[in-house]
């Protein structure tokens, strides 16, 4: 079941950090850093976000968290976690099914690193085409994709 969680609840944003940590160890071994910002983001951050946060819950338990923003008509996914016991349950791919049909927006972007072709390849899925290329100052090469609305409702 996908519901709205209620960030602001210190106890809601400790449940999603937890989420969030156990999944970037993954990510950032997959992506091969120690050094993996996602990590560094503290469970007072989660409360403190202006974003809005949705959780998949399985048998009462935070199994994945999708974070995004609405800016008028544009959509940013700004993260999108499952935890490690939860892998390839089809979990992720339901947050971002849910996400798309549940806003109402003209385009949807997300960014992930270049290596996470886990990710890439599910959002291509969902209709995201790959539109930029960069290197922040981290030094994790990363990649913006975006899916304009009138390919997500069918």
């Amino acid at each position: 079941m996908i519901t709205k969680l209620d960030h602001y609840n210190e106890e809601v944003a400790n449940q999603i950090f937890t989420v969030f940590q156990n999944s970037y160890k993954i990510e950032a071994q997959l992506i091969g850093t120690l050094d993996f910002p996602p990590l560094l983001r503290s469970a007072k951050d989660i409360e403190n976000s202006k974003t809005q946060f949705y959780g998949f819950i399985e048998k009462k338990y935070l199994a994945g968290v999708i974070e995004v923003v609405l800016k008028g008509k544009h959509l940013e996914i700004d993260s999108l976690t499952v935890d490690p016991n939860y892998f390839r349950k089809g979990i992720a791919n339901k947050l971002i099914s849910y996400v798309l049909e549940a806003f109402n927006f003209s385009e949807a972007i997300v960014e992930t690193a270049v290596v996470n072709l886990p990710a890439i390849n599910l959002y291509k899925k969902h209709g995201f085409v790959e539109f930029k290329r960069w290197t922040p100052s981290h030094g994790i090469e990363k990649l913006a994709l975006s899916v304009s609305s009138s390919l997500t409702r069918k």
